[in-house]
């Protein structure tokens, strides 16, 4: 069995990692860490583990952890992992971060979108970024994970076959994305209340959001040139899911079947990236519950241009259920182990 610890585990996407994980046949949760509730019983403050967790919460140390699990889930605030993180740790354990940390490869990127040093520059370049669709086999030999941010995960899917094969032009990329509550995690926030979200929708980090560069620079590998992109987030009155629908202006005049088989050639064989059938428009509900994102497209002849469309749930894909399944990749177990559960409809 594979001893996995939790730190951050009370925050949304650590308690989804622990209901996934319990569903795992390879794995027992060794530590349920998390700073503002120690000691008291983890069914306490999720109350849909009564009688499933006995376990009380633990605190956040990594370097104690380190000798109770085999691999470390850091579901924590930008900074925390940078700042706990050593050589010591990561030759005893695997951690995957479901932080920003080390996302970046550029650390004055980072310091410069997310407003703070980063306190482990040294090991930004050794972490992988988890985008298993994409990097699989260099995830299958690393230690450190660099989880993906949500929106770069359902914008980077829906994009990148269409730049792996030239098809779009990179400089003209606007992704529209939307996002429910979720997303801004747990903490309490005025703007999160149910009376400034309910029968309203708004957008926010325009222009500014910490996600942007992270997209940038994944686009950008795809096609091996730098990327600037108009990336716009929205907050909608719904628990969980992404819906992003991007735009960008094609290099030649294609066919439905040439673009479809862009989309074939990178997702035919992968489990949980589905290309939907022809005009069919991804919904959040299709995927709520689940580590599935469905991805479509839509050429737009009159202005000689292609929309790109995904959907996945946020805190599934867009997190905890990505971290088990790099976890699965770097222990060497089948990807889709603890992750085959059905989308939820209605």
């Amino acid at each position: 069995m594979i001893r996995a610890g939790i730190i951050g585990a009370t925050g949304y996407a650590g308690n989804e990692i622990v209901r996934l994980l319990l569903g795992h046949k390879d794995v027992e949760i060794a530590w349920y860490g998390s700073r503002s509730y120690v000691d008291k019983k983890y069914a306490g403050i999720y109350q849909n583990f009564f009688r499933l967790v006995d376990a009380k919460c633990m605190d956040d140390n990594m370097e104690a952890l380190a000798d109770q699990a085999d691999v470390i889930f850091t579901a924590t605030p930008q900074g925390l992992c940078a700042s706990l993180i050593n050589e010591g740790i990561l030759s005893r354990a695997k951690v995957i971060d479901l932080s920003a940390d080390f996302r970046i490869k550029d650390v004055n990127k980072y310091e410069q979108w997310y407003g703070i040093p980063h306190k482990s520059p040294q090991f930004v370049e050794e972490a992988v970024y988890g985008l298993c669709e994409i990097n699989r086999e260099e995830i299958r030999r690393a230690r450190l994970i660099a989880n993906p941010g949500c929106y770069p995960t359902c914008s980077v899917l829906s994009i990148y076959p269409l730049l792996k094969e030239g098809l779009i032009d990179p400089a003209t990329i606007i992704i529209d994305a939307k996002s429910g509550t979720s997303g801004a995690g747990r903490g309490a926030k005025t703007d999160n209340l149910f009376c400034e979200v309910n029968e309203n929708i708004k957008a926010y980090g325009v222009a500014s959001h910490r996600h942007t560069p992270e997209i940038e620079d994944q686009l950008g590998y795809a096609c091996g040139r730098e990327v600037r992109i108009s990336f716009t987030p929205h907050l909608i009155p719904m628990n969980r899911g992404i819906l992003v629908t991007a735009y960008a202006s094609l290099l030649k005049n294609v066919s439905y079947e040439e673009v479809r088989a862009a989309y074939d050639k990178y997702y035919q064989d992968e489990f949980f990236v589905r290309v939907l059938d022809r005009d069919v428009c991804p919904q959040t509900k299709w995927v709520e519950g689940s580590n599935f994102v469905d991805v479509n497209f839509k050429i737009d002849p009159r202005t000689n241009r292609i929309v790109m469309m995904g959907a996945m749930d946020n805190l599934v894909k867009g997190a905890a259920g990505q971290a088990v399944q790099n976890m699965n990749l770097m222990f060497g177990l089948e990807e889709t182990q603890g992750l085959r559960q059905i989308p939820m409809c209605p």
